[in-house]
């Protein structure tokens, strides 16, 4: 894969591209790409291009767009609510399921989340760094939509399918077939009781992930994977 470029424009062939602030900085500073090297660029919100520098120095850096660039983008709109955890092993969640594909990710306040609000209080611009590297990474054109962390009530209470894994419950043994879902995952401590019947009275569909005990991070990350695998990411 080329080297990767975010320009928020627009991207039409035949567009000549002024590259600027800190993704000039990195391509010219950090890659030092040259004259006549091939790029990809995409706008986060759907559109990726190839294109070619035509200027690089050590002020300026342009590039003219050539030619469209298939999207690597899943078929379904998942969103993952996850609960929550050790501030690294969130981030690492946040990484992975951008990797993966999510379409947003929303930070859940469940019963049973031990971690304390000023803990994660101001983190979302971090957070919406590490989704951003993520992306650039992942080869995908859109950036996922990180949410405020929300409390698992009015979570739960938002329209649309859901799915909502737990190792202790039955399997719901509906088939699932959508276009557009959110999959939910607990802390380290799991649901409350009271989380899991708000959840069936919400008609959430329940998955296990196995016959193992997943930690939550992992559990997130392989929930993930396996629903978009389901619906239309193959």
């Amino acid at each position: 894969m080329h080297h990767r470029i975010y320009y928020p424009g627009s991207l039409s062939i035949g567009d000549e591209i002024p590259v600027t602030g800190e993704e000039f900085h990195h391509a010219a500073r950090v890659v030092r790409l040259r004259a006549d090297e091939r790029v990809e660029l995409f706008d986060g919100r759907g559109r990726a291009v190839e294109g070619r520098v035509i200027e690089a120095t050590r002020d300026v850096l342009r590039v003219v767009v050539e030619s469209e660039v298939p999207s690597r983008e899943s078929k379904a709109r998942i969103h993952l609510a996850a609960a929550v955890i050790n501030l690294d092993k969130f981030e690492l969640v946040l990484q992975k399921a951008t990797e993966l594909g999510v379409a947003s990710i929303t930070p859940l306040v469940t019963e049973r989340v031990d971690v304390r609000p000023e803990r994660y209080k101001g983190k979302t611009d971090r957070w919406e760094k590490i989704v951003f590297e993520a992306v650039k990474q992942s080869g995908r054109s859109v950036i996922p939509r990180l949410a405020e962390p929300v409390a698992f009530p009015e979570a739960m209470g938002r329209a649309g399918p859901k799915i909502l894994f737990d190792a202790d419950q039955v399997p719901s043994t509906a088939g699932e077939s959508f276009n557009e879902l959110t999959i939910f995952v607990g802390p380290e401590g799991g649901w409350s009781d009271g989380e899991i019947d708000l959840a069936r009275r919400a008609g959430c569909v329940f998955r296990r992930l196995g016959s193992r005990r997943l930690r939550a991070e992992t559990a997130a990350i392989v929930a993930v994977g396996i629903i978009t695998a389901q619906h239309g990411d193959i």
